[in-house]
């Protein structure tokens, strides 16, 4: 994969965007029957549904078209991927739209006014894909440093216009491309992180329920941080106060160093990567809190079958692993992991103490979570009642229509 190269300058617009009523905008038709979900306000349209015409199969992946149902009723502008199998991704519905940095500017400046109103400063996530009407996209803000994922073809071809609309409207220190999602192959395009405006020199800081963090967005994970935990992290700090932390999979410490910030007595911190520890060491030196960290390079499951041998026991136990089910697929070998770590977590935790489970795959529903949660605990021979049932931050919002954008799932368990 390659890192962080300086990008050139931009290609001109006129290369990207085509105005929306010219005669030059393709138009794309979905095959009879096929327009219900899509009047209903549903933003993607699969492959299935589309009349693949040779010239619809010919087109630049990601290219801007109107959208028409087999009647030839014009319902929406978006992009268009003929080798993706979802195919097209509303844009606007309305049809006298121009698609031009000004409408992306309007769009993003309506995501910003959201997310002041929510957080007094400035570290969040700014645009949540198709909840906030940029499908496909993804910006964090981390004070100064925007980080930018394009994981569609239609917006990794409106990345210049996105660029320019970001620094009218904040007026960034830098600005990072992190490129490198899974989900960009199945687009057809290629992982990279690039840095696109401005410089950094290093990891940045986060501020997150009052705690100072760092975060790396050129050699880190996903857009160098996980705001989507940031209410999560609170609940349990909260009942980490005069009890010891484990945080499995922990990264960068988000779990543990807030809780080592609002009184527990120690925090251990498990992860397979050594750069996401070494910022958490760095963070807690800051703030005056190494004395009290412990971390540990281990693969999770490793790491808590070991800890059960040795007899370990934790006031608070957190994991937060990845996503076990990443295809629907997935999902009875993604329940089988959550009810494993559900029974080895539950093992380590002190009776009257607290787990914390999360699951980031939409293709995990929360019933099933649940299920398989109770029933991990349920095998390591503890009993538990849940506390809370949680999901992302509110600057991750929900699309009413899309069940994907709300793909996170918390429980915290009170163990007996």
């Amino acid at each position: 994969m390659r890192k962080c190269p300086i990008l050139g300058p931009p290609p001109p617009f006129g290369i990207v965007m085509t105005e929306p009523n010219s005669p030059s905008l393709p138009e794309i038709r979905l095959l009879a029957g096929h327009s219900k979900r899509l009047r209903q306000g549903h933003p993607w349209v699969f492959s299935n549904e589309i009349a693949m015409t040779p010239e619809a199969k010919a087109m630049t992946p990601g290219a801007l078209v109107t959208l028409r149902d087999a009647g030839d009723e014009p319902l929406a502008i978006a992009t268009f991927n003929p080798h993706s199998l979802i195919a097209a991704r509303v844009l606007d519905r309305d049809l006298g739209a121009s698609i031009t940095k000004e409408w992306v500017f309007v769009r993003l400046q309506r995501a910003l006014r959201l997310r002041d109103t929510l957080f007094d400063q400035p570290y969040y996530r700014l645009v949540h894909g198709e909840a906030d009407g940029l499908p496909g996209l993804v910006v964090d803000r981390l004070g100064d440093v925007i980080a930018v994922q394009a994981n569609s073809a239609g917006m990794d071809l409106l990345t210049p216009l996105i660029l320019d609309a970001i620094e009218n409207l904040l007026a960034p220190r830098a600005i990072v491309l992190i490129n490198d999602a899974p989900v960009r192959l199945l687009e057809g395009l290629t992982q990279e992180t690039a840095l696109a405006r401005g410089q950094i020199d290093g990891p940045v800081p986060v501020i997150e329920n009052g705690f100072s963090y760092l975060a790396d967005l050129q050699e880190g994970q996903k857009t160098g941080w996980f705001f989507d935990q940031r209410p999560n992290r609170a609940f349990v700090a909260d009942l980490a106060r005069g009890r010891s932390v484990l945080d499995v999979y922990s990264y960068a410490g988000g779990f543990g160093l807030l809780a080592l910030a609002r009184g527990a007595t120690s925090a251990t911190l498990v992860d397979r990567s050594d750069q996401g520890l070494l910022l958490a060491q760095q963070a807690a030196a800051t703030a005056g809190l190494g004395g009290a960290l412990t971390t540990h390079k281990a693969e999770g499951f490793a790491y808590l079958e070991q800890a059960e041998h040795e007899g370990k026991r934790f006031g608070v136990v957190v994991c937060d692993p990845p996503a076990f089910a990443k295809t629907r697929k997935d999902q009875a070998s993604g329940a089988k992991g959550y009810r494993k770590v559900a029974r080895l977590a539950a093992a380590l935790v002190e009776p009257g103490g607290f787990l914390f489970v999360a699951s980031c795959s939409h293709h995990m529903p929360i019933d099933r979570f649940q299920d398989e949660t109770a029933h991990g605990i349920a095998q390591a021979g503890r009993t538990g009642r849940i506390l809370r049932s949680g999901g992302a931050g509110p600057d991750h919002p929900v699309h009413p229509d899309l069940a994907e954008s709300a793909y996170l799932k918390t429980l915290t368990w009170a163990i007996d």
